[in-house]
Formats: C-alpha cells, sequence, structure tokens
C-alpha cells in the first residue's frame, strides 16, 4: 500500500524516503491510538467514573514528572544524530545514560512529593508502582535515533506488537475482574514491552548496545542545550496535565474520570502534528543550514497542512461529541459531552504549540521557549482557580483552551526572535487552507 502510495505521487529520493517514514509512523501511531482507545473504553466502562478517575489521576501525576527524566533532550537528540558524521554510538549511548539517571533521581523526587501531598496511602502506592516505567521510557532514546535517521518503519511494527499484547493482558485482567492496581502494573508491562521492543529493534538493524559510551564532553552539551527546553516542558507539562491535579483536588476523582474521558478524544488526535514534526524535522534542518528562504518556504507549508487537518478533524469532534460519548464510554459518562464540545478546540492550540515548538529548536532559538510556557502556566493555574469552582469542567475546558492558544501562538507576537514564526501561524490561519487543497500538487514538487 505504501508503495501505491509513493508511486502515484511520483516520489523519488529524499521525498520518498519522508513519505514512507511518515505513513510508515502514521500507520503504528493509529493502530496503538485505536488499541489504546478501544481497550481504555472497555477499561472505563469496567472501573467506573470514580475508579478510572484515579487511574487517570495517577497517569497524570506521572505524566508531570516524566519531563525531569526526559530534561528536553528529545528534540536536542534528533537534531544531533540527523547532522551529518554524527557519531551515533556516543550520541545514543550519552542520552540513554542521561536519561536513566534522570528517572532513577525523579521517582525519588516522586517519593518525597507523594508523601507530602497525597493524604490516601492507597493512591501513592499506586503513583509509586507507576514511576517505575520512566526508567523504562529512558529506551526511548533509540527511538529518537530512528527518527533523526527518518527510518520510523523499524520501530512501528514494535510498537503495534506492544499494542496487541497489552490490549491481550488488559482483557485478561478484566474477564478476570481484577483490581485497579492490576490495570497501573499493566501499564508498566506497557512500558517494558515497549522498550524491550526498541532494543531488539536496534539490535537487529544498526549494531549492538553494547557499543554504546557515555561522554562527558557530549553529556554537558546536551544538558546546556536542552536546559531551556526542560524549563519550557515543565511549564508545558504543568499546564497539559496540571488541570486533572487540580480537578482532582478541588472537585472529585469521579470529575477527574469524566474530564479524562474528553482528553482522550484531544490526545488521539494531536498525534497528527507531532508524527509530522517528527517526521518533516531531520528535512527542515538541511533546508536551514543551507538555504533559510527554502526553509521558510517549506516549513510554512508543513505549517499549513498539519494545522488545518487538526482545524478540520477539531470541527468534527465537537459537532459529534454526543454520538461519540454515546457510543464509546457509554450513558455513564454523558457529563463529558459538553466538556469535548469545548476542550476539541484545544487541538488548535496545542498543534500550534507543537509545530512552532519544533521550528524553535531548528532554529537554535530554544532559549527563549520558557517564555511562552510560562506565560501557558500562569494562564492555566489562574483560570483553573477562577473558573473550576464557578463553571466546573467547562471551566477546566475553556482554560485549557485559552492555555494553549496563549502559549502556542499568541506570546510570539510578544517575543522578538519568535516573530517571524507568529507570521506565519496568522497566515497560515488565513491562507493554510490552500495547502489542504492543493495538497497533491504540492507532494510532487
Amino acid at each position: 500500500m505504501i508503495n501505491r502510495i509513493t508511486t502515484y505521487f511520483h516520489l523519488n529520493g529524499t521525498k520518498q524516503k519522508i513519505a514512507r517514514n511518515l505513513l510508515w509512523a502514521m500507520t503504528g501511531k493509529i493502530v496503538t491510538l485505536l488499541g489504546s482507545f478501544l481497550v481504555g473504553i472497555i477499561v472505563a466502562r469496567y472501573l467506573g467514573p470514580e475508579q478510572y478517575g484515579i487511574m487517570s489521576y495517577v497517569i497524570s501525576y506521572i505524566a508531570i514528572f516524566q519531563v525531569v527524566a526526559n530534561f528536553g533532550l528529545e528534540g536536542i537528540e534528533i537534531r544531533e544524530e540527523a547532522k551529518e558524521g554524527a557519531n551515533r554510538d556516543v550520541l545514543v549511548g550519552t542520552a540513554f545514560a542521561l536519561k536513566c539517571m534522570l528517572a532513577v533521581l525523579t521517582i525519588g523526587l516522586i517519593g518525597v512529593s507523594v508523601m507530602i501531598t497525597e493524604q490516601e496511602s492507597y493512591v501513592r502506592w499506586l503513583i509509586m508502582l507507576y514511576s517505575v516505567s520512566m526508567i523504562l521510557n529512558s529506551f526511548s532514546a533509540i527511538r529518537n535515533y530512528f527518527t533523526a535517521l527518518i527510518w520510523n518503519e523499524y520501530v512501528v511494527k514494535t510498537e503495534i506488537m506492544r499494542t496487541i499484547l497489552g490490549a491481550g493482558v488488559k482483557i485478561v485482567l478484566l474477564l478476570c475482574k481484577a483490581s485497579l492496581v492490576w490495570f497501573i502494573a499493566a501499564l508498566l508491562f506497557d512500558a517494558f514491552l515497549i522498550a524491550s521492543g526498541y532494543v531488539a529493534a536496534y539490535q537487529k538493524k544498526i549494531a549492538s548496545i553494547r557499543k554504546w559510551c557515555f561522554d562527558k564532553a557530549t553529556a554537558r552539551y546536551y544538558i546546556i542545550q536542552s536546559f531551556p527546553l526542560f524549563l519550557s516542558a515543565v511549564m508545558t507539562i504543568i499546564y497539559m496535565k496540571i488541570d486533572q491535579l487540580m480537578i482532582g483536588n478541588m472537585l472529585s476523582k469521579t470529575s477527574t474520570g469524566i474530564y479524562a474521558v474528553a482528553c482522550t478524544f484531544v490526545d488521539i488526535c494531536i498525534f497528527i502534528p507531532t508524527i509530522l514534526s517528527q517526521t518533516i524535522t531531520p528535512v527542515l534542518v538541511t533546508n536551514y543550514e543551507h538555504d533559510q528562504t527554502i526553509y521558510r518556504q517549506k516549513s510554512q507549508i508543513f505549517m499549513n497542512i498539519a494545522t488545518w487537518i487538526c482545524i478540520l478533524i477539531t470541527i468534527f469532534i465537537s459537532l459529534s461529541s454526543p454520538l461519540i460519548i454515546r457510543y464509546s464510554y457509554g450513558l455513564q459518562y454523558l457529563a463529558a459531552v459538553p466538556v469535548l464540545q469545548l476542550l476539541a478546540f484545544r487541538i488548535i492550540g496545542v498543534a500550534n504549540a507543537q509545530i512552532s515548538g519544533q521550528l524553535i529548536i531548528i532554529e537554535h532559538t530554544q532559549k527563549y521557549a520558557i517564555l511562552r510556557n510560562i506565560a501557558g502556566c500562569i494562564v492555566c493555574i489562574v483560570l483553573n482557580l477562577i473558573l473550576l469552582p464557578r463553571y466546573g469542567l467547562i471551566g477546566a475546558a475553556i482554560s485549557a483552551i485559552a492555555t494553549s492558544l496563549v502559549a502556542g501562538m499568541i506570546i510570539h507576537f510578544f517575543i522578538p526572535a519568535y516573530r517571524p514564526i507568529f507570521k506565519q501561524q496568522i497566515h497560515c490561519l488565513i491562507y493554510g487552507w490552500k495547502d489542504i487543497i492543493h495538497a497533491p500538487k504540492i507532494l510532487r514538487l
């Protein structure tokens, strides 16, 4: 199928490689998301809003701390490995070692934080159990290397297998009528499957991981380059996930479950700009280094297509939300309908944030990235404190939309280094739809 598509658009050379990588990445992500989505629906129906709310709370809690373990390394790692003559074993090995060390440190921080903030020992135990996944997530350094080579094809099969096996485990747990703790353990098993799959793919297609080596100079370079992105990511994950923690503490765990259901559909759609960004980055890096004019043209086309795909999806989800919730999660989650109708518009803001964030890394202006995320974090916390007590989950949805637009677009106007990106975003919103209509012609250029 992939060969037929590339042949139809008369693609060859680098464009064919990019197209194949994109199609493989999309295929893997769609299978993964659909598998997780379908199993998630069954699990949510089985657990009910309260237990599912606790599960969502635990996942959000770990997600906030995961940013410490990642330390903003992903974008820098991909950028460096995409360069000609990159030292593979040093770059991948150093990134992996840093992630492992940071993961261990982060688990310690989580242990301290749950003792201070969480009163329920059961929730504390679940959080600590799931925190072990951070160490396994360190193997994402392998995935980043395949992404830099535009070889996503070789990890997609791993992710699909993980989805199938993980889904099978959760279905078995459902049939056995297992408690919530077993479903958290199943999420941890998912992390183990994907980590072992990445290692197998790397050793089969690249080389043995035993050749990896840690280099202090490279580690220092990674840390210096990633630190602004780390600070930025801290603020990003706070305004992306803090709403569920605030809902759990200010309203109830049941409300967290309702809100998490609405977020599920939004999170599914966010993969589109994510995959497009990761796939096009190596090409844009080359364009940026050799020809600024071509770079700006191609980045504009990339932004137009990704953003307007997300706009069309947003409209569809918002209009179809009553049917989506009713025939997926069931009547017990109908309270999520008005939340999803509003929250769907967050997709546009998040798409803008992800696309512009990738351009910021390519243009080496990440030192200012923290400013936009500080703005988003402030808007998120302030609006939730004001709107949650008055309007409940609708207030949380309004806050999420405003936050993503401020952090992903509006703040760029006030940062001189990001004004060219702001102009691209305005152009995209006004004229970007034309590239959707003429997408086949663009692919042939």
